[in-house]
C-alpha cells in the first residue's frame, strides 16, 4: 500500500520526508517481486573448508557438496594450502598497489610464466578475476571499425565486456555454425573480426563446436577467443582445456580463464595469447591498471595447483568415469540431464520454485546443491546444477543419486 500511495502527500505524516522513503519502497517492491516468483537466491553459510564434504550452518555435520567449481578437489589440497601459507609468510598479505606502481612481485611473474607454458601461448596477464579479464579485453582490442561475433548464451562477464567496446556487435544463435557463418558474411567490411565463445557453457555443460568455429574463422579471416573457466585443468588429455580436447590449440588466438575454479579455487583470472596483445593490455586494460595485484597467498596457491597439473594429468583423467557414473544413474532413474560428458550436470526441472524446494530437501538428506533460475538461466529452464569433482568417491555419487530419486519422487518429477 505504501508503494501504491507513494506519490500521495496525504499518505505520509507531514513530518516524514516521503521523497526520501520512495527509493527504499521501490526497492522493497522489487525484492517482493523476486520472492513471489520463487527466484530469491539465499546464501547458505559454510563453516568448514571447501571440499567434497563440508559443514553447513544449521544443518547436520558432513554434508556432501555437489555444486562447487572445485573440479579437481584442489581447493583443500594440502600442498596447495601450504603454498598459500608460505607465500603469505614470505610476501605478506597484499601489495597495497596496482601492478605498474609497486604491485608486481616475482611470484606474479612466475605464475604468468607457468600459465603461458600450461596453455602453450606466448604470454599471460593476471587479473583479480576472470570477470575482470573479460571486462578488460574487448575494449582494448576492438575499435569502431571492428566487429565482435558472440554466442547468444555466452557468460554474463563476456556480455558485459563486449558492451564496453565500440565494435559492431553480432550475436549468433547458440552453437549454430550456419548462423555464425551468416554473421561472418554480414561483417566482412570490418577491419578486425573476433569470434567469441565460452569453451564450455556453465549452465548447460555443453562444449562449443570449436573445430567448426575455427574453420569458419580461418575461412573468413577472423580471430577466435574462448573463455575456459569451466574447462581449464580437466578437459583434454592433459587438462589444457576445450581447445586441446578438440585439437585446435593452434587455431584459438586468445584464451581467458580463471584461477578460481579448478586451479585452487581462490580467486584470480588471466588472459593468455600473443605477446603484443598482452603488452597492450598491460598498458590500457582498465581492470588491470586500476585494481590491486592478486594477493600473494592466492598467487602461491594457484602456482602450486598449476605445478601439480603440469607434473601429472592423473587427477584430470579421473573426472570422466565419475561424471558418467552420475549422469548414467540419474538418466536411468528418469531425470533429464542437460549437456553431454562434462562434470556440469544440470538436472532440468523447468519450474523455479520446484528447483528451490528440491534443493532444500536435498540438503535435509545430506547433499548440498542449489537451484538455478531466472535471470541466471532463461525463464522456464530452472534446474539444479550438479557439479562432479575428482575428490568425490563412487559412494558420494551413489548417495547423491539416491537422494535425488527420493526427492524427485516426493515432488512428482519421476515415478
Amino acid at each position: 500500500a505504501a508503494v501504491e500511495n507513494a506519490w500521495s502527500l496525504e499518505y505520509f505524516p507531514v513530518s516524514v520526508y516521503w521523497w526520501k522513503l520512495l527509493p527504499r519502497l521501490l526497492l522493497e517492491k522489487e525484492l517482493d517481486t523476486i520472492r513471489a516468483a520463487g527466484t530469491w537466491k539465499g546464501e547458505r553459510v559454510i563453516t568448514s573448508k571447501q571440499g567434497p564434504h563440508i559443514n553447513v550452518d544449521g544443518s547436520r555435520d558432513d554434508i556432501l557438496n555437489f555444486c562447487a567449481n572445485n573440479y579437481l578437489g584442489l581447493s583443500s589440497h594440502p600442498e596447495v594450502i601450504q603454498a598459500g601459507i608460505e607465500a603469505l609468510q614470505k610476501y605478506g598479505a597484499g601489495l597495497s598497489s596496482v601492478r605498474f606502481i609497486c604491485g608486481t612481485q616475482d611470484l606474479h611473474k612466475n605464475l604468468e610464466k607457468k600459465l603461458s607454458q600450461f596453455h602453450e601461448r606466448e604470454d599471460c596477464i593476471l587479473y583479480a578475476s576472470c570477470f575482470d579479464a573479460n571486462a578488460g579485453l574487448f575494449e582494448v582490442l576492438l575499435g569502431p571499425d571492428d566487429a565482435v561475433l558472440s554466442d547468444e548464451l555466452n557468460h554474463a562477464s563476456i556480455i558485459d565486456g563486449i558492451r564496453l567496446c565500440r565494435a559492431k556487435r553480432f550475436r549468433y544463435k547458440h552453437m549454430d555454425l550456419n548462423d555464425l557463418e551468416e554473421k561472418l558474411r554480414e561483417s566482412q567490411s570490418s577491419r578486425l573480426r573476433l569470434v567469441v565463445t565460452d569453451g564450455v557453457f556453465s549452465m548447460d555443460g555443453d562444449v562449443a563446436p570449436l573445430v567448426g568455429i575455427c574453420d569458419l574463422a580461418e575461412q573468413y579471416g577472423a580471430l577466435v577467443f574462448i573463455d575456459e573457466c569451466h574447462a581449464t585443468g580437466f578437459l583434454g588429455p592433459r587438462g589444457r582445456g576445450t581447445d586441446e580436447l578438440l585439437g585446435v590449440m593452434d587455431k584459438v588466438h586468445i584464451v581467458n580463464s580463471t584461477l578460481g575454479k579448478a586451479l585452487g579455487g581462490a580467486a584470480g583470472g588471466y588472459t593468455v595469447g600473443p605477446k603484443p596483445l598482452i603488452d597492450l593490455l598491460r598498458q590500457r586494460s582498465r581492470p588491470y591498471l586500476f585494481s590491486n595485484s592478486l594477493p600473494p597467498s592466492v598467487a602461491g596457491s594457484a602456482t602450486r595447483a598449476l605445478e601439480l597439473l603440469l607434473a601429472s594429468n592423473e587427477i584430470a583423467q579421473s573426472m570422466a568415469a565419475k561424471t558418467m557414473r552420475f549422469r548414467n544413474g540419474m538418466s536411468q532413474a528418469g531425470f533429464t540431464i542437460a549437456g553431454t560428458a562434462h562434470p556440469i550436470c544440470p538436472v532440468m526441472l523447468g519450474d523455479a520454485r520446484l528447483a528451490s524446494i528440491m534443493a532444500d530437501d536435498m540438503l535435509k538428506l545430506g547433499v548440498y546443491v542449489i537451484g538455478f533460475s531466472y535471470p541466471v538461466v532463461p525463464k522456464g529452464e530452472a534446474r539444479i546444477r550438479v557439479q562432479i569433482s575428482a575428490a568425490h568417491t563412487d559412494s558420494d555419487i551413489d548417495h547423491t543419486v539416491d537422494a535425488f530419486i527420493q526427492t524427485g519422487r516426493k515432488h512428482g518429477v519421476i515415478s
